[in-house]
């Protein structure tokens, strides 16, 4: 059995200028420009980041030694990772004691689907208020997960929920929650009592669909060509609500979100899970890489994901 490795390198007096040599190192990817960026000399830096790996008992870095680029271990990315929070934290320590002082009010942005806006939000900021009650939060509507990334890396929001967002370097996206597409149906629909329906269940189906400008529309219905299925597209609309009241009309069936799904607005609807899933769709919270968030902003993160995986 291996030895359990129980280490406090706070303890062991190593702290927040050995976490800032590891990210220097990291995002230069050399000993060299990340001593003359902090300010210290290459020998100095060096000792920082092995005190560190010697507190931990892990290399951080791949040294391939001459001009070559440093690279970080497995153990480095993980350190790497909870560093750029500590520092984060930590740096806004000072932003809001300076707010505080002078009496400004703390402000955080959110862009919300309709969905995590009316399925999410509301117990989150239950739990939020009781530590934060001074902090007001705003929710703004996204028109398109395609606009998270420069909303935020333009300093329009200071998080946002997106679906599946895409890689982007000015973007942090952690995952908060899976919503797999379902099959909304009302209670007394020919369809309602299939327990597992396959995908033939949509050949012909009267659907009441989200309009085309989202992407996960798209895709939907580009998979029900691929499957050679055609379902009767009925009616489409943006409006979560609109939705499902007109499948509550019996107007037609509807894919949508099974967080929403769960909490459907009427009584005689209901919800099947497709034996094929028909989209993944994981929701992640994002926020802007190289902003400073401050602590506020941290612990309204971790509120979110404590209610996400509730």
């Amino acid at each position: 059995m291996s030895e359990l490795r129980s280490i406090n390198p706070i303890k062991n007096g190593l702290g927040l200028r050995e976490l800032r040599a590891v990210v220097a190192v990291a995002e230069f990817g050399s000993f060299r420009r990340a001593a003359a960026e902090l300010g210290y000399t290459q020998s100095a830096l060096s000792h920082q980041v092995a005190s560190l790996e010697g507190a931990l008992g892990w290399p951080l870095f791949h040294r391939p030694g001459g001009r070559g680029q440093v690279r970080l271990t497995p153990a480095g990315e993980a350190v790497r990772r909870r560093a750029r929070r500590v520092l984060s934290e930590v740096e806004g320590i000072a932003v809001e004691a300076e707010e505080a002082e002078r009496g400004a009010s703390v402000s955080i942005r959110v862009g919300v689907s309709q969905t995590t806006a009316a399925e999410i939000m509301p117990a989150v900021l239950q739990v939020f208020r009781v530590e934060y009650p001074g902090v007001e939060v705003v929710l703004s509507d996204i028109d398109d997960d395609a606009s998270v990334a420069d909303a935020l890396s333009k300093g329009h929001l200071d998080l946002a929920f997106s679906v599946d967002p895409e890689p982007d370097d000015r973007i942090e996206a952690l995952p908060a929650l899976d919503d797999p597409l379902v099959l909304l149906t009302r209670r007394d629909s020919e369809i309602a009592e299939l327990e597992h329906p396959g995908v033939e269940v949509f050949d012909g189906l009267d659907i009441v669909a989200w309009t085309r400008r989202w992407k996960g529309q798209r895709e939907l219905e580009e998979r029900w060509s691929l499957w050679g299925i055609t379902p009767r597209i009925v009616y489409r609309t943006d409006d979560n609500l609109a939705l499902q009241r007109l499948v509550a009309a019996g107007l037609g069936h509807a894919c949508i979100g099974r967080l929403a799904a769960r909490r459907a607005v009427d009584p005689s609807l209901t919800w099947l899970s497709p034996r094929e899933l028909l989209s993944p769709r994981r929701i992640a919270l994002c926020y802007p890489r190289h902003r400073q968030l401050t602590a506020t902003t941290l612990a309204l993160i971790v509120a979110i994901r404590g209610q996400a995986v509730a």
